[in-house]
């Protein structure tokens, strides 16, 4: 075999391992609660390869520690809790295939595409139309449960305030949107936590934070990706405000009249999203799993040119 050839190959193989760069947005099958992942690679093709995960082994974006391409198959693997989390993946026809194992054992497959390049930018040219109360105050129509093979449990009270049963489903409007502005009325119990999730991707953090120094999972952010400006949230049992404008993956958000989020990008899904598509217009979610939240409007005013 000549130095050439086996030259020729290596530059190949360099050439293959570069195609893992870039973001990822995975479709997870048999996931318990009907959530996406992502995925990002860089530096593929040297030995300074390095990336991001949101899935397993928790909701939040980690750096993973350890990554690695061997034989054309990306590796990357968490310990957790005692546990190693292990991923395999390759390129198949532009789309990347794989399969999660925990200690070894396989838990279950994944399949995505490349995230998409989204080109809205947040200017004067987008115009409020009609606003739509997704909260009619008096039943759940036209909400459904994001986790498979749950109920929508929430109800209504008889002043027309909606909320969840303590680790209910999270919930998603049938209907979808793109560029949007969003308010919301809410209110929770001490140490509860909850979450909106646009075009069922992007997390705007609830919690009770008031008080509290500021990081990744404080109220007013995206949920570990864009901490908040400022500590805005209200103690728990006082009504907050929150609104939000989302045009292409350019967020701006107010909470209690206080900019948190000033025309940041999101780069890709967070914990709660259950719909990858991100070129795809998407539901309003609103997160139930964890404590009880009470709200009293959630209206939406989507923007058009």
């Amino acid at each position: 075999m000549s130095k050439f050839f086996l030259f020729a190959m290596a530059v190949s193989a360099l050439a293959a391992d570069k195609d893992y760069n870039g973001r990822w947005n995975l479709t997870v099958q048999n996931e318990a609660r009907g959530r996406a992942w992502w995925l990002e690679v860089n530096e593929a093709g040297s030995k300074k390869i390095n990336g991001r995960f949101v899935g397993a082994p928790g909701g939040q974006l980690d750096a993973i520690p350890q990554i690695s391409i061997d034989h054309k198959e990306l590796h990357w693997s968490f310990e957790r809790a005692g546990k190693k989390l292990s991923y395999v993946a390759t390129i198949q026809k532009g789309r990347l295939v794989g399969t999660q194992s925990i200690d070894g054992k396989p838990a279950t497959t994944f399949s995505g595409d490349r995230a998409p390049e989204i080109r809205d930018r947040d200017d004067d040219r987008w115009k409020p139309t009609e606003p739509i109360e997704l909260f009619n105050g008096k039943d759940l129509s036209g909400w459904q449960a994001t986790f498979p093979g749950r109920s929508v449990e929430w109800s209504v009270t008889a002043d027309g305030i909606t909320k969840n049963a303590p680790k209910a489903s999270d919930i998603r409007t049938a209907e979808t949107f793109w560029n949007f502005e969003l308010h919301a009325e809410y209110r929770y119990q001490k140490g509860s936590n909850s979450g909106i999730g646009l075009r069922g991707r992007y997390e705007v953090q609830i919690e009770d934070t008031a008080g509290l120094p500021i990081d990744g999972h404080s109220a007013g952010g995206i949920y570990s990706r864009i901490p908040p400006k400022e500590q805005a949230a209200r103690p728990a049992g006082e009504w907050q405000t929150l609104d939000v404008r989302l045009v292409g993956r350019i967020v701006t958000v107010k909470l209690n009249g206080k900019i948190t989020v000033d025309h940041q990008v999101i780069e890709g899904p967070t914990a709660m999203c259950f719909d990858p598509n991100e070129a795809m217009p998407g539901p309003i979610a609103v997160q139930g799993d964890h404590g009880v939240v009470e709200f009293r409007k959630l209206t939406i005013t989507p923007l058009s040119r």
